[in-house]
């Protein structure tokens, strides 16, 4: 979550800032925002999404990361952090640090009230131009719900999202499946 804007730097000042940091923010064209922190319910949603990547992609050539993998869109305009990230076969970093993904196959976000719109809209435009992906989930924490987009080869974006119950997430992407069941463990009130 975004939370205000702290400052107007050029992008090797912010990766100099960020890398010594304590708290997280994004880069967005010289602007630098502050994120918030996130709801029990959007961590337990990412904690979940996380572990049960981790387990399917475990014997393969590929890796998921949650939160704290910085991602870069376009040529240093912005630099953001996807609720999960994932690759396969050799990632591409911008530097030594190998703290800027450049490559990711798939991004999924956990919606929260106040990035919702950001996530949908303009968050979502700028990661269709990563050549490198070829998914984008969004998962609802307010109710159980996946939206998928695929793009296609022909550089369309496709909303691939179907409505079934239970519910299942098909990543073609990584080839893992994910059920409703293991997305939303322990998110109900009172665990």
């Amino acid at each position: 979550m975004l939370a205000r804007v702290l400052d107007v730097v050029s992008p090797g000042e912010y990766l100099h800032r960020e890398r010594q940091a304590e708290g997280r923010s994004e880069y967005h064209a010289g602007q630098v925002f502050a994120m918030a922190g996130a709801s029990r319910r959007h961590n337990r949603i990412v904690t979940n999404l996380s572990a049960t990547l981790s387990v399917q992609l475990q014997s393969r050539p590929c890796n998921n990361y949650s939160s704290d993998m910085r991602v870069r869109i376009g040529n240093a305009e912005r630099y953001v952090y996807p609720d999960i990230v994932a690759t396969c076969g050799r990632e591409e970093f911008e530097d030594d640090w190998q703290d800027v993904l450049l490559n990711p196959l798939l991004i999924i976000e956990v919606l929260s009230p106040s990035t919702e719109v950001y996530d949908r809209g303009d968050k979502f435009r700028h990661y269709q131009t990563i050549a490198s992906l070829r998914e984008y989930v969004l998962v609802s924490q307010d109710r159980r719900c996946f939206e998928v987009y695929r793009k296609q080869p022909d550089g369309c974006w496709l909303d691939e999202s179907r409505s079934m119950s239970p519910m299942t997430l098909h990543l073609k992407s990584v080839n893992c499946v994910l059920t409703e069941a293991e997305v939303y463990a322990k998110v109900e009130e009172g665990y």
